[in-house]
């Protein structure tokens, strides 16, 4: 989606529409595009889409929509976001259809999520409570400590080691320059899971194609650091 489905909602010129700041620059330059200004919401830390509670703190009798982002293959928590547009009468659109949870290749990289968050040490591996639906297009963990540096140290050891790993956001949306006319009459505005997220966050190679033997290197290479690191940065 870009302009497209947000003009259909009826966004335009001068209207307010709530993002999501953790994964959501796209749908802030597509907003910005209309003419229309971007408000930035905190995320769950959890889930890392658009926190319910945080978008009903920021909507106003300006706001034309609320997009939600499904991340890593992770819904957004759709039913509170359509009771909060209900509630305004604000249209909630999804800034794209979370890919399909049955579909085969989702399947296996859902085995192979659980294999590694049983065996993964010195890192956050993502909560997935029983009964939720997950297609794991992304498999994300978080490397705690001091901040930044520790995560991209870990990045830059893992990757020394073979192990092909990325950084999904390096700056949450409502901290990027081009937003910060949106921001000028509340510089001081934090988004706390959303910054922490952007600090903490490492997406570690997870596809349908991998072998056994691939899961354990990535499984090896991440325990021979995780505690390493953890005790460095406490």
């Amino acid at each position: 989606m870009a302009t497209t489905q947000l003009s259909a909602a009826g966004v335009g010129a001068g209207d307010e529409v709530v993002v999501p700041s953790f994964g959501g620059a796209d749908v802030a330059q597509a907003v910005r595009d209309l003419g229309a200004r971007p408000v930035f919401a905190d995320i769950d830390a959890d889930t890392y889409c658009l926190d319910p509670a945080s978008a009903a703190g920021v909507v106003t009798s300006r706001t034309a929509a609320i997009v939600p982002v499904h991340l890593f293959g992770r819904s957004a928590d759709m039913t509170e976001l359509r009771a909060l547009g209900a509630e305004h009468a604000v249209p909630v659109v999804e800034w794209e259809q979370l890919p399909r949870t049955d579909a085969i290749d989702a399947v296996r990289r859902r085995q192979y999520a659980t294999y590694l968050g049983r065996r993964l040490r010195g890192v956050v591996v993502p909560a997935v409570g029983e009964g939720v639906e997950h297609a794991f297009t992304a498999y994300v963990v978080r490397v705690l400590g001091n901040g930044r540096p520790d995560r991209d140290a870990f990045r830059r050891a893992l990757r020394m080691r073979g192990v092909e790993c990325d950084v999904p956001v390096r700056v949450p949306a409502h901290r990027l320059p081009e937003y910060a006319q949106y921001t000028e009459y509340a510089p001081a505005v934090r988004l706390p899971e959303a910054e922490r997220a952007a600090d903490e966050c490492l997406s570690l190679p997870l596809s349908a194609a991998m072998t056994k033997k691939d899961l354990h290197r990535v499984v090896s290479a991440c325990n021979g650091l995780g505690g390493l690191l953890q005790e460095r940065a406490s």
